[in-house]
Protein backbone atom coordinates (compact mmCIF):
# COMPACT_ATOMS: atom_id res chain seq x y z
CA UNK A 1 0.00 0.00 0.00
CA UNK A 2 1.58 3.29 -1.09
CA UNK A 3 0.96 5.91 2.01
CA UNK A 4 0.88 8.39 0.02
CA UNK A 5 -2.69 7.53 -1.43
CA UNK A 6 -3.78 7.39 2.46
CA UNK A 7 -5.66 10.51 4.17
CA UNK A 8 -3.09 11.38 6.63
CA UNK A 9 -0.25 11.71 3.38
CA UNK A 10 -2.95 13.07 1.04
CA UNK A 11 -1.29 15.46 -1.14
CA UNK A 12 2.52 14.12 -0.83
CA UNK A 13 4.60 12.12 -2.71
CA UNK A 14 6.22 8.59 -1.74
CA UNK A 15 9.50 10.49 -1.45
CA UNK A 16 7.67 13.06 0.82
CA UNK A 17 6.40 10.09 2.98
CA UNK A 18 9.81 8.48 3.21
CA UNK A 19 11.23 11.73 4.68
CA UNK A 20 8.44 11.97 7.01
CA UNK A 21 8.42 8.59 8.28
CA UNK A 22 12.16 9.48 9.49
CA UNK A 23 11.27 12.62 11.28
CA UNK A 24 8.71 11.20 13.03
CA UNK A 25 10.35 7.85 14.19
CA UNK A 26 7.72 5.66 12.72
CA UNK A 27 7.48 1.95 13.96
CA UNK A 28 5.93 -0.71 12.61
CA UNK A 29 3.83 -3.49 14.47
CA UNK A 30 2.38 -6.52 13.30
CA UNK A 31 -1.13 -8.04 15.64
CA UNK A 32 -2.61 -11.19 15.17
CA UNK A 33 -6.18 -11.64 15.16
CA UNK A 34 -7.71 -10.87 18.67
CA UNK A 35 -5.15 -9.37 19.80
CA UNK A 36 -5.40 -6.31 21.55
CA UNK A 37 -3.35 -2.76 20.31
CA UNK A 38 -4.07 -0.40 22.60
CA UNK A 39 -5.09 -1.21 26.08
CA UNK A 40 -8.20 1.21 28.05
CA UNK A 41 -6.67 2.83 30.33
CA UNK A 42 -2.96 3.26 28.98
CA UNK A 43 -2.24 6.99 27.42
CA UNK A 44 -1.37 6.95 23.81
CA UNK A 45 1.77 8.83 22.63
CA UNK A 46 1.24 7.49 19.04
CA UNK A 47 -1.27 7.45 16.17
CA UNK A 48 -1.78 4.51 14.55
CA UNK A 49 -1.85 4.37 11.01
CA UNK A 50 -3.30 0.75 9.55
CA UNK A 51 -1.10 -1.10 6.89
CA UNK A 52 -3.05 -4.06 6.56
CA UNK A 53 -5.76 -5.97 7.85
CA UNK A 54 -8.76 -4.06 10.21
CA UNK A 55 -8.75 -3.01 13.68
CA UNK A 56 -12.41 -1.99 16.04
CA UNK A 57 -12.31 0.41 18.70
CA UNK A 58 -14.64 -0.52 21.45
CA UNK A 59 -15.36 0.79 24.85
CA UNK A 60 -16.26 -1.84 27.87
CA UNK A 61 -18.00 -1.11 30.86
CA UNK A 62 -17.34 -2.27 34.42
CA UNK A 63 -20.49 -5.26 33.61
CA UNK A 64 -18.45 -6.79 30.74
CA UNK A 65 -20.82 -4.85 28.22
CA UNK A 66 -19.11 -3.81 25.21
CA UNK A 67 -19.53 -1.15 22.54
CA UNK A 68 -18.31 -0.90 19.38
CA UNK A 69 -17.54 2.62 18.42
CA UNK A 70 -16.04 2.19 14.55
CA UNK A 71 -13.69 0.09 12.82
CA UNK A 72 -10.23 1.30 10.74
CA UNK A 73 -8.88 -0.58 7.56
CA UNK A 74 -5.76 -0.37 5.67
CA UNK A 75 -4.93 3.49 5.16
CA UNK A 76 -6.98 4.98 8.42
CA UNK A 77 -5.61 6.21 11.20
CA UNK A 78 -6.87 5.33 14.64
CA UNK A 79 -5.98 6.72 18.51
CA UNK A 80 -5.35 10.07 16.95
CA UNK A 81 -7.47 12.54 19.70
CA UNK A 82 -6.10 10.55 22.74
CA UNK A 83 -2.39 10.97 21.38
CA UNK A 84 -2.84 15.11 20.77
CA UNK A 85 -3.61 15.18 24.40
CA UNK A 86 -0.67 14.04 26.21
CA UNK A 87 -0.72 11.78 29.92
CA UNK A 88 -5.00 11.23 28.23
CA UNK A 89 -5.85 7.36 29.54
CA UNK A 90 -7.56 5.82 27.17
CA UNK A 91 -11.49 5.21 27.14
CA UNK A 92 -11.43 2.90 24.56
CA UNK A 93 -9.88 -0.19 23.39
CA UNK A 94 -7.95 -1.21 20.34
CA UNK A 95 -8.43 -4.73 18.47
CA UNK A 96 -6.79 -6.48 15.54
CA UNK A 97 -10.12 -7.74 13.72
CA UNK A 98 -7.97 -10.05 11.49
CA UNK A 99 -3.85 -10.36 11.39
CA UNK A 100 -3.17 -6.57 10.96
CA UNK A 101 -0.10 -4.28 10.61
CA UNK A 102 0.14 -1.38 12.10
CA UNK A 103 2.46 2.50 11.41
CA UNK A 104 2.68 4.08 14.64
CA UNK A 105 3.89 7.97 14.55
CA UNK A 106 4.72 9.62 17.87
CA UNK A 107 2.35 12.95 17.61
CA UNK A 108 4.73 14.64 19.72
CA UNK A 109 6.77 15.26 16.86
CA UNK A 110 3.95 15.65 14.52
CA UNK A 111 2.27 18.93 16.97
CA UNK A 112 5.66 20.47 17.45
CA UNK A 113 8.21 22.26 14.85
CA UNK A 114 10.72 19.75 13.16
CA UNK A 115 13.82 20.57 13.98
CA UNK A 116 15.11 19.32 10.78
CA UNK A 117 12.38 21.98 9.42
CA UNK A 118 10.49 19.54 7.24
CA UNK A 119 9.36 21.23 4.55
CA UNK A 120 5.58 18.65 5.20
CA UNK A 121 5.26 19.37 8.37
CA UNK A 122 2.43 21.68 8.19
CA UNK A 123 0.66 19.52 5.48
CA UNK A 124 0.41 16.63 7.84
CA UNK A 125 -0.93 18.67 10.25
CA UNK A 126 -3.73 20.10 8.04
CA UNK A 127 -4.13 16.44 7.31
CA UNK A 128 -4.34 15.43 10.84
CA UNK A 129 -7.13 18.25 11.45
CA UNK A 130 -9.23 16.98 8.87
CA UNK A 131 -8.85 12.92 9.96
CA UNK A 132 -9.89 14.55 13.44
CA UNK A 133 -13.21 16.23 12.41
CA UNK A 134 -13.79 13.28 10.30
CA UNK A 135 -13.83 10.78 13.00
CA UNK A 136 -15.93 13.01 15.54
CA UNK A 137 -18.41 12.90 12.14
CA UNK A 138 -18.18 9.38 12.59
CA UNK A 139 -19.34 9.54 16.05
CA UNK A 140 -22.19 11.75 15.27
CA UNK A 141 -23.56 9.11 12.69
CA UNK A 142 -23.28 6.25 15.19
CA UNK A 143 -25.25 8.50 17.34
CA UNK A 144 -27.48 9.20 14.70
CA UNK A 145 -27.52 5.19 14.02
CA UNK A 146 -28.62 4.31 17.82
CA UNK A 147 -31.68 7.39 17.97
CA UNK A 148 -34.42 5.29 16.68
CA UNK A 149 -35.73 3.26 19.27
CA UNK A 150 -37.01 0.12 17.24
CA UNK A 151 -33.84 -2.69 16.46
CA UNK A 152 -35.14 -2.49 13.05
CA UNK A 153 -34.89 1.64 12.60
CA UNK A 154 -31.78 1.02 13.88
CA UNK A 155 -30.52 -1.32 11.21
CA UNK A 156 -32.26 0.34 8.29
CA UNK A 157 -30.57 3.57 9.27
CA UNK A 158 -27.28 2.26 9.35
CA UNK A 159 -27.95 0.16 6.18
CA UNK A 160 -28.99 3.96 4.66
CA UNK A 161 -25.72 4.88 5.27
CA UNK A 162 -23.61 1.88 4.46
CA UNK A 163 -25.66 2.35 0.85
CA UNK A 164 -24.74 6.07 0.15
CA UNK A 165 -21.33 5.23 0.95
CA UNK A 166 -20.78 2.14 -1.55
CA UNK A 167 -23.32 4.07 -4.03
CA UNK A 168 -25.36 0.84 -4.34
CA UNK A 169 -28.10 -0.48 -2.45
CA UNK A 170 -25.37 -3.88 -2.15
CA UNK A 171 -22.86 -3.49 0.17
CA UNK A 172 -20.05 -5.19 2.51
CA UNK A 173 -20.96 -5.12 6.05
CA UNK A 174 -17.47 -4.10 7.83
CA UNK A 175 -18.71 -5.82 11.11
CA UNK A 176 -19.96 -9.69 12.59
CA UNK A 177 -23.17 -10.01 13.60
CA UNK A 178 -21.92 -9.34 17.25
CA UNK A 179 -19.87 -6.39 16.08
CA UNK A 180 -22.60 -4.70 14.61
CA UNK A 181 -24.96 -5.49 17.27
CA UNK A 182 -22.42 -3.83 19.78
CA UNK A 183 -22.01 -0.91 17.86
CA UNK A 184 -25.92 -0.63 17.17
CA UNK A 185 -26.40 -0.95 21.03
CA UNK A 186 -28.59 -3.86 20.91
CA UNK A 187 -28.81 -7.55 21.85
CA UNK A 188 -27.31 -10.08 19.26
CA UNK A 189 -30.33 -12.57 19.30
CA UNK A 190 -33.05 -9.82 18.81
CA UNK A 191 -30.89 -8.27 16.43
CA UNK A 192 -30.42 -11.63 14.40
CA UNK A 193 -34.51 -12.45 14.68
CA UNK A 194 -34.89 -8.89 13.37
CA UNK A 195 -33.27 -9.30 10.12
CA UNK A 196 -34.77 -12.44 9.73
CA UNK A 197 -37.82 -10.60 10.00
CA UNK A 198 -37.18 -8.31 7.58
CA UNK A 199 -36.20 -10.44 4.69
CA UNK A 200 -39.14 -11.96 5.06
CA UNK A 201 -40.72 -8.78 4.55
CA UNK A 202 -39.08 -8.47 1.60
CA UNK A 203 -36.80 -5.29 3.08
CA UNK A 204 -33.57 -6.76 2.45
CA UNK A 205 -31.58 -9.51 1.38
CA UNK A 206 -28.25 -10.83 3.03
CA UNK A 207 -25.51 -13.22 3.59
CA UNK A 208 -22.85 -13.30 5.63
CA UNK A 209 -21.63 -9.82 4.81
CA UNK A 210 -23.01 -8.88 1.99
CA UNK A 211 -26.31 -6.68 1.97
CA UNK A 212 -28.59 -5.70 -0.64
CA UNK A 213 -31.86 -3.42 0.33
CA UNK A 214 -34.75 -3.97 -1.73
CA UNK A 215 -36.84 -1.25 -0.33
CA UNK A 216 -36.73 1.26 2.05
CA UNK A 217 -39.46 0.76 4.67
CA UNK A 218 -41.57 3.82 6.62
CA UNK A 219 -41.57 4.20 10.24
Amino acid sequence: MQLSGTPLFRGMSEDDVEQLLTCLGAVRRSYKKGETILAEGQPAESVGVVLSGRVLIACADVWGGNSVLGHAGPGEVFAEAYACVPGEPLLISVQAAEDTAVLFLRVGRVLTTCSSACAFHAALVRNLLTVCAQKNLALSRRILHTGPKSIRGRLMSYFSECAKKAGSGVFELPYTRQQLADYLGVDRSAMCSELSAMRRDGLIRCEKRRVEICEMPVF
